[in-house]
C-alpha cells in the first residue's frame, strides 16, 4: 500500500497548501511507492519564514550542543538503515547492496560533522603592530537552500544539510521530484533526533516551482544543487541576481585508463562495477575506458562477456547485479545515446536496446568499441549503463584523451608503474583522481567535486564542505591602549619615531 507523507514546516507536518499531491513511482514494478505533497511558491515561503525564525536561537546554540543533535542523527540513521535501504530500492531502483551504501554515507557524514561541533576551526596568525591580537572565525550565514537529486536520496542530502546545520544555518530542502519518499524520511530523522523546530524544513515537489521559489527568495542565502549541468548554471544564473552564495556538482563524463602493464583480473572487476554500478546513474559512473592498444582487445573481449552475464532486476533480490533507470525517461535518452552511438560509428558489443521485461525501465548492458575522442557518445553525459571503449598509444594520449571533455570529476589509471601513476596524478585535471581502483568510491573525509563544467568550483564533503555553508570574519584585538595604525605605524615598531 502506498505511504501519505507530507512536508515538514517549522517542526510541523502538512500538507500543501494547494491540497495538491503527486505520485512517487518505483521503477522496477512501476506502482506507487509513495502519495507526496506537490508543493509549490506558498509552501516555500512558509518554510523560508519557518527556517529564518529558528535561525538566530540555532545560531546562538553552542556548537558542541549541535554537533551532539548531529550524533543523535547518525545514531537514528544507524537504526533505520535496513528500512531506508530498502525504501531507497523501492523508490529509485539501487540494487539493495548499494542502498545501504548509500545510507551508511549519510551515517559516516553524521558522525564526521557532529565532531566539527568541536572544531570549526578557524586559525590565529602574527599581526604587524605590538600588543594586538588577531584571528579567523567561522560565521553562519542564514537559511541555506539544498536542492538535491534521486541518484544518491540519503547520501548527497547529508553531505549538504549536516555541515550546513554543525556551522549554524537553517535548511529548507527539495528533495527530488522521483525520490520525495525518502526526502521525507531524511528530514524525519532529524526531527525525531530533536532538532529545534524550523531548523530543518522539508518541501516536496516539482523543480520548476518549488526548485525556483527557493532560489528566488530573497531570504536563502545559499544554494546548494546537485544536478544536471543546464539547470545548475541556470539556477547559478539567477541566484546571481540576489547576490546568493551557491555551490554546483553537476555533471561528469568520467574515464578509466587502463595501461597494458595494468593487472588485468583487477582492471576488469573495477571497470564493471564503475560503468554498470547504479545502473550508471552516478556522476562519478565510468562512461569512458581509455585502454592502450596492447591490452585493448583481451581487455574488450572479457568486458563483453562478463557484462553479458550480469543480472538485471529488482534490487530487493540480493542476487540482482543492475537494477532498472530512474524512469521512462531516463531509459529514452539512454536508448537515444546508444542510436547516436551506432550513427557515429561506434561498434555495439552488447546491449543496446530495452531490456524484454513486462515491467520496469530496465536497459540492457551496454557497450561499444571502436569509439572515437570527438563522438558525442565519448563526450556527452549519458546517465546510463552504457561504455565506450577508446584506443590509445601512450600515456601522454591517454591523458589528454582524458581532459578533453567539458567535465572533470573523477579520473582512473590502471598501472603498475609507479611513475606512471605519478605523472597521472599530476596531469590529470580532474577533482578526483584514483590509482588501480575505478571512478566511484568516494569516502566523505575528502573533497567532493571537479572541474570545468562538473561545477563552480565548490567542493561537498570534508572539511571543505563547510566553505559553502560558512563566512570568514577577521577579529582584531587591541590592547595596547592608544590608537595604532596597521601599516602606517610601522615606523614605530622599529623605534624610528
Amino acid at each position: 500500500m502506498a505511504a501519505t507523507v507530507k512536508n515538514l514546516i517549522g517542526g510541523e507536518w502538512v500538507d500543501a497548501r494547494s491540497g495538491a499531491t503527486m505520485d512517487s513511482i518505483n521503477p522496477a514494478t512501476e506502482e506507487i511507492v509513495a502519495v507526496v505533497p506537490k508543493s509549490g511558491p506558498d509552501d516555500v515561503k512558509a518554510a523560508v519564514a519557518a527556517a529564518k525564525a529558528a535561525y538566530h536561537p540555532w545560531r546562538l546554540t553552542p556548537a558542541p550542543r549541535r554537533g551532539e543533535i548531529l550524533y543523535r542523527v547518525g545514531q537514528i540513521l544507524t537504526e533505520r538503515k535496513e528500512a531506508l535501504a530498502r525504501l531507497m530500492t523501492q523508490e529509485m531502483g539501487k540494487v539493495i547492496a548499494e542502498a545501504r551504501g548509500d545510507v551508511q554515507e549519510a551515517i559516516d557524514m553524521a558522525f564526521y560533522m557532529g565532531g566539527e561541533g568541536r572544531r570549526l576551526l578557524g586559525y590565529t596568525a602574527p599581526v604587524e603592530l605590538p600588543n594586538k591580537f588577531g584571528m579567523a572565525l567561522r560565521d553562519s550565514v542564514g537559511v541555506v537552500g539544498l536542492i538535491t537529486p534521486w541518484n544518491f536520496p540519503i547520501a548527497i542530502p547529508s553531505w549538504k544539510s549536516l555541515p550546513a546545520l554543525v556551522a549554524g544555518n537553517t535548511v529548507v530542502f527539495k528533495p527530488a521530484s522521483d525520490t520525495p519518499n525518502l526526502g521525507v524520511e531524511f528530514a524525519r530523522v532529524f526531527h525525531d533526533a530533536r532538532l529545534p523546530p524550523g531548523v530543518f524544513n522539508v518541501i516536496t515537489g516539482p523543480g520548476g516551482s518549488v526548485g525556483n521559489a527557493i532560489v528566488n527568495d530573497p531570504e536563502v542565502k545559499v544554494i546548494s544543487f546537485t544536478g544536471s549541468t543546464e539547470i545548475g548554471y541556470s539556477l547559478y544564473a539567477e541566484a546571481a541576481r540576489y547576490g546568493k552564495k551557491v555551490s554546483l556538482e553537476l555533471g561528469g563524463k568520467n574515464a578509466i585508463i587502463v595501461m597494458d602493464d595494468a593487472n588485468f583480473d583487477l582492471a576488469v572487476e573495477a571497470i564493471l562495477w564503475s560503468a554498470f554500478g547504479t545502473t550508471g546513474q552516478r556522476c562519478t559512473a565510468t562512461s569512458r575506458l581509455i585502454v592502450q592498444k596492447g591490452i585493448a582487445p583481451r581487455l574488450t573481449e572479457a568486458l563483453a562477456a562478463r557484462a553479458k552475464k550480469l543480472t538485471l532486476g529488482y534490487g530487493l533480490d540480493a542476487s540482482v547485479d543492475v537494477g532498472p533507470l530512474v524512469n521512462e525517461g531516463a531509459r529514452k535518452t539512454v536508448h537515444s545515446y546508444v542510436e547516436i552511438g551506432k550513427g557515429e560509428g561506434a561498434r555495439l558489443l552488447c546491449g543496446g536496446k530495452p531490456a524484454d521485461k513486462d515491467k520496469g525501465f530496465f536497459y540492457e548492458v551496454t557497450i561499444f568499441d571502436q569509439v572515437k575522442p570527438d563522438m558525442r557518445i565519448a563526450q556527452e553525459e549519458i546517465f546510463g549503463p552504457v561504455l565506450s571503449i577508446i584506443e590509445c598509444g601512450t600515456l601522454e594520449e591517454a591523458i589528454e584523451i582524458n581532459n578533453n571533455t567539458a567535465f572533470g570529476l573523477s579520473s582512473s589509471i590502471f598501472t603498475e608503474n609507479v611513475t606512471a601513476a605519478f605523472r597521472a596524478i599530476r596531469d590529470l585535471s580532474t577533482g578526483i583522481v584514483y590509482i588501480n581502483h575505478g571512478t566511484i568510491g568516494a569516502e566523505i573525509q575528502f573533497p567532493f567535486g571537479g572541474t570545468r563544467g562538473t561545477g563552480n568550483g565548490m567542493r561537498e564533503a570534508g572539511q571543505t564542505a563547510l566553505d559553502t555553508f560558512t563566512e570568514w570574519k577577521a577579529v582584531y584585538v587591541d590592547y595596547s591602549g592608544r590608537l595604532q595604525r596597521a601599516q602606517i605605524d610601522t615606523d614605530a615598531i622599529l623605534g624610528e619615531e
